[in-house]
């Protein structure tokens, strides 16, 4: 009994080790990632400027909130070890002023959930003008501190 015991205690840890290596992303995915993720959501805006011009209101919604998604995601995508390599346009002020730029990202999650729930309120050139003041204005803000210039 006691050595099925040890051999069970063993499985468990291989497993849970497997598992756990299986979930981490090399830094070559980590940049690739944040990256695929910040095209997606300047993908998303520019969506929902052609969307506002057709007051299509459920994929301004939705677009909105896919992008709020992605900026709460993307926090974890900065690892001191995804400083450079793969064509990464990550300024080091990231990582010198991590709780800054953290924080630039949870107020454009908050920002872009925000606009989502004001949608269906605003019309036309109002709507517009949000979108310019909650989600074009936190691309420009995080760009002109944390972003390579290109």
């Amino acid at each position: 009994m006691n050595k099925f015991f040890q051999l069970l205690v063993v499985i468990v840890f291989l497993v849970s080790s497997l598992s756990i290596f299986a979930i981490e992303m090399s830094t070559e995915e980590i940049i690739k990632g944040r990256k695929a993720m910040f095209k997606q959501n300047y993908s998303y805006a520019k969506k929902m400027s052609a969307a506002i011009k057709k007051d299509d209101k459920e994929m301004i919604t939705g677009l909105a909130i896919k992008m709020s998604e992605n900026y709460k995601k993307l926090i974890e995508y900065f690892p001191d070890d995804s400083k450079s390599g793969f064509k990464t346009e990550a300024r080091p002020t990231i990582w010198e002023k991590k709780e800054e730029f953290n924080a630039l990202m949870k107020k454009a999650a908050n920002e872009a959930n925000d606009f989502s729930m004001m949608v269906n309120n605003l019309m036309g050139d109002e709507l517009k003008d949000i979108q310019k003041k909650m989600i074009w204005s936190q691309c420009k803000n995080c760009h002109e501190k944390f972003r390579m210039p290109h």
